[in-house]
């Protein structure tokens, strides 16, 4: 996919240098670290300046730099270099998004309509939205009530390690995804799913009204990356191909079957990697978001 040297999106909010739980900081160091420093500690115990030089080291430990990496190698090569990929991706992934809001923006206004636009939060590990916790076992997901995005950057990671849907086009795919949970939410089907699905609606009705909730956001991808590449040039051969593995991947029966080696249609939420695939396609093919009515 091409994307750089083009804009990022504004629109981020990156809480990557926080805590797991989202508050900010740093964890405690391992207990390997623990064990290594403690003859040192136990020195410094014995006089006032030891204790004096333990309580700074603490305050600036907690304020987001570890002193400690230098003795302990915490700061190596390795850790630059990571840091450095994903900085990368965070770039890459705003780039994305800012290309969501230029097109839905232009959508919207050839319908007589404004686009209000969503932010995104890249986080590691955990966090709190506007929807409650948030968990990188989660994967990324839309919060209506916040209008926000939230994203571990390692779910792509995993989604090429365990599921091989690799390619920056099928993390593009992933987010334009969400971004299609934004335009529900703009248009009133995400309340209009939630009223129905509180009509003492049976578990087998409701998940099929969830799987047509995300097929129409798949739709919606697709209809992103029509405009995106009429508008952007930003598809390469195989970028296409990367999107639609990536529909596959993550399809209801493929997870199902990996996860327990049966399938149990009754029980998707999100749709079988062929449905999955189709309103993918017919989005990216036609660019309309008329043909993604699936009847909801």
């Amino acid at each position: 996919m091409r994307w750089e040297d083009r804009e990022e999106s504004s629109n981020v909010e990156d809480r990557r240098g926080s805590s797991s739980g989202g508050g900010g900081g740093r964890g405690m160091p391992s207990m390997s670290t623990i064990m290594f420093l403690l003859p040192f500690i136990k020195t410094l115990l014995k006089t006032k300046f030891g204790w004096a030089i333990i309580g700074v080291g603490a305050v600036v430990y907690f304020s987001g730099f570890n002193p400690l990496s230098s003795v302990t190698g915490g700061g190596g090569a390795n850790s630059s270099i990571n840091e450095k990929a994903d900085n990368q991706q965070a770039r890459f992934i705003s780039t994305v998004l800012r290309d969501t809001e230029l097109v839905w923006s232009d959508i919207f206004k050839s319908h007589g309509a404004t686009y209000r636009l969503p932010k995104m939060v890249l986080y590691r590990g955990a966090t709190q939205s506007g929807c409650g916790h948030a968990s990188s076992q989660m994967g990324p997901f839309y919060c209506p009530a916040d209008e926000k995005v939230y994203l571990d950057l390692g779910f792509f990671y995993e989604l090429a390690k365990k599921h091989g849907a690799t390619g920056d086009f099928a993390q593009a795919y992933v987010l334009a995804h969400e971004i299609g949970h934004h335009i529900q939410n703009l248009e009133g089907t995400l309340s209009k799913v939630q009223k129905m699905k509180q009509q003492a609606m049976g578990q087998k009705d409701e998940n099929q009204l969830q799987v047509r909730v995300e097929l129409q956001a798949d739709c919606y991808a697709g209809v992103w990356a029509h405009h995106a590449h009429k508008r952007f040039n930003i598809l390469e051969q195989g970028d296409v191909e990367e999107a639609l593995r990536a529909a596959s991947a993550i399809g209801d029966d493929t997870l199902q079957k990996q996860a327990q080696g049966y399938v149990v249609p009754d029980s998707f939420t999100h749709g079988s990697s062929a449905q999955r695939i189709e309103w993918f396609r017919k989005g990216i093919k036609s660019g309309d978001i008329e043909r993604c009515n699936i009847g909801i």
